[in-house]
Formats: C-alpha cells, sequence, structure tokens
C-alpha cells in the first residue's frame, strides 16, 4: 500500500481544524457571552473573557419558579422536545414508504419532485392557509398542531433523502425475498429498512433539527406556555426596551443542548446502521 504524503496530510489536518474552529467559534462565544457581566459585553475595547465568571443567568432560567423567566423557558424547552420528536417520526412515517415507492416506480416520481417544488414558496405564503385549516380544526396552540404544521415542511425533505437511499439497494433482494414467499411488508422491514438505515438515521436528525430550528410557523402559531417552542421563548426574551444579552446567551447555550444530545445518540446509530446494513459477499 503506497504511504500516503505527509504534507498532504498535515493539509487534511489544517483544514478539519479550520472547519472545527468555524463551526465551535460562534457557539464558544455565546458561552463566552452567558458568563459575562453586562459590563464586559458593553465595554470598549471588547474583552474576549470576562475578569469573573457570572454563572447567576444560568440560575434564573433554572428556576421553575411560576411566572419567571425560568419556567417560561423550560416550559418552551419542553415543547420543542416534544414537537420536534411527534414531527420527526411522523415524517418518518410519512416518507419512508413514499420514498421507497418513487425510488421503486418511476411512474410516480413526478410526484416527489411536484411536492419538493413547494418549497420554492416562502413559509409566509403558506402561512394564511396553514392558520386557517388549524383554526378550523381547533388545533391552534397546540403542540400537535404545530407539528402537523412541521410535518409539510420535513415530510418532503425526507422523502427526497430517503429516495436516494433506497435507489443504490439492489432489486434483485427484494426479487428474491419474494421468490422465498415473503410478503411486502416482511420484505421492508427485515431486508430493506436495515440496509437503509444509516440513511434513515441522518433523515431523522436532519428532521429533528429543522423542526428544532424553526421559527417562522411557531411564532404565528402559538400564544402561550402550551405551545410556544424555544426559539420563541428566546426571541421573547429580546423583546423588552432593556435586553439582557447575556441571558439570551444563557438561553441560547441551554437549547443548544439537546440538539447535540440527540445528535450524539443518532451518531451511535448510524454506525451501528452502517454495520447491520452491510452483507456478505
Amino acid at each position: 500500500m503506497e504511504r500516503q504524503n505527509p504534507g498532504f496530510t498535515v493539509f487534511l489536518y489544517l483544514c478539519a481544524a479550520l472547519l472545527a474552529l468555524m463551526i465551535l467559534a460562534p457557539f464558544g462565544w455565546l458561552f463566552v457571552m452567558s458568563i459575562s457581566s453586562t459590563s464586559d459585553l458593553i465595554s470598549k475595547p471588547l474583552r474576549w473573557w470576562p475578569e469573573q465568571s457570572d454563572w447567576s443567568r444560568y440560575r434564573i432560567l433554572f428556576d421553575t419558579t411560576p411566572n419567571t423567566h425560568g419556567a417560561a423557558l423550560m416550559a418552551a424547552l419542553g415543547n420543542s422536545v416534544k414537537v420536534a420528536a411527534i414531527a420527526t417520526v411522523a415524517a418518518l412515517a410519512v416518507s419512508v414508504p413514499a420514498g421507497w415507492a418513487v425510488s421503486r416506480s418511476s411512474a410516480v416520481g413526478w410526484s416527489l419532485w411536484l411536492v419538493i417544488g413547494t418549497y420554492m414558496l416562502p413559509p409566509v405564503a403558506l402561512a394564511v392557509p396553514l392558520y386557517m385549516g388549524l383554526a378550523a380544526l381547533g388545533m391552534l396552540n397546540t403542540k400537535i398542531g404545530l407539528a402537523v404544521v412541521y410535518l409539510t415542511v420535513l415530510a418532503p425533505f425526507t422523502a427526497w433523502l430517503l429516495k436516494s437511499g433506497f435507489d443504490p439497494i439492489p432489486r434483485d433482494l427484494e426479487m428474491a425475498a419474494a421468490i422465498d414467499g415473503a410478503r411486502l411488508d416482511q420484505t421492508l422491514r427485515i431486508i430493506i429498512l436495515p440496509l437503509a438505515a444509516p440513511v434513515i438515521g441522518t433523515a431523522a436528525l436532519f428532521a429533528y433539527l429543522l423542526a428544532w430550528d424553526e421559527f417562522f410557523y411557531a411564532l404565528l402559531f402559538t400564544s402561550d406556555h402550551r405551545a410556544k417552542t424555544v426559539t420563541v421563548a428566546i426571541a421573547d426574551l429580546a423583546g423588552g426596551r432593556v435586553a439582557d444579552y447575556g441571558l439570551i446567551a444563557t438561553a441560547g447555550v441551554i437549547a443548544a443542548l439537546p440538539p447535540v444530545i440527540f445528535g450524539l445518540i443518532m451518531q451511535r446509530a448510524l454506525i451501528s446502521g452502517l454495520t447491520a446494513g452491510s452483507v456478505k459477499g
């Protein structure tokens, strides 16, 4: 085996370090802001590290006493976890069979591209019909209603992503299973889904992150702690005349933890899916 050029290896590590810095630097600065005093945040020249760490904002936001910033943020955090989970599960339930059907039948491929074409519409164009539909069903300011709205956004994307994952799977496997007497649902459950586990995990991860970060629809269709998500709760912290930027940064750090944990869990699922989906020649 030819030995890799040491210079090229160093170049790869430098590029990886630069990419990691670009990704982690904003979160790092968010954390620094969360433990900086107001005087440090408004000082000129800017202090890159506070003279004295201030953790009081974390105590404020983890305090669940009624009618406090902490109670509002924790309720919104729980709503975001539930809404994103419901929307992700629903999107996978819809997009797995849809992606497989489009992958195996080119005659219905136009339907997927037609649905994806709705992504060209700005969200505000769909706000009125979605609002009227939720109002007619009595689902305004509910977690289920918001999850249904998110489903309209997630399902086309996840179906398209899953189609690209089903395409490389040989159809001969399905034909062999049919010859052996397997039903269609058995073929999907025993053969196709394990092989497509990595792309299904990727679709679930992206769907969850998209639902977690969504702000526009959550702002329009929720009004109080029953369904308000964490993105709207953070925006409420900046709604006053005098905004505590350190408190907003602290809320941002707290809001970033659940997606990071979910990403770490899904990373293990992706690795196990790659192993489970391998076949012996």
